[in-house]
């Protein structure tokens, strides 16, 4: 009996791009905390600048160190790439942040 090779490859594209968006909920979720915040005076708290300098972290750890399968479609290595570059957009915009 033979290895259900594309069953398989469907499975492992399906869990890589539902893990890839969620990860991009995520980084859309934490640009708009960011441009939230840094339109308050006095907002970016030393606690506020640690919570989000550790989920930009994480967020771009995650990104960083996903393998593409090779059978991957080209869609989906270009998602991942322009979020590669949102995310460093992203760390720009809380580094540019008003400090309280």
């Amino acid at each position: 009996m033979g290895m259900p090779k594309d069953t398989i490859s469907k499975e492992v594209v399906e869990g890589w791009r539902g893990f890839v968006e969620h990860l991009e909920k995520s980084l859309d979720l934490l640009d708009k905390e960011i441009d939230f915040t840094s339109k308050m005076v006095n907002a970016c708290t030393i606690e506020w600048c640690q919570v989000t300098e550790h989920t930009l972290d994480e967020i771009s750890n995650a990104l960083f160190s996903i393998s593409e399968p090779s059978w991957l479609a080209d869609e989906d290595s270009n998602k991942l790439k322009a979020l590669k570059r949102k995310v460093h957009d992203v760390y720009a915009k809380y580094k540019a942040a008003p400090r309280a």
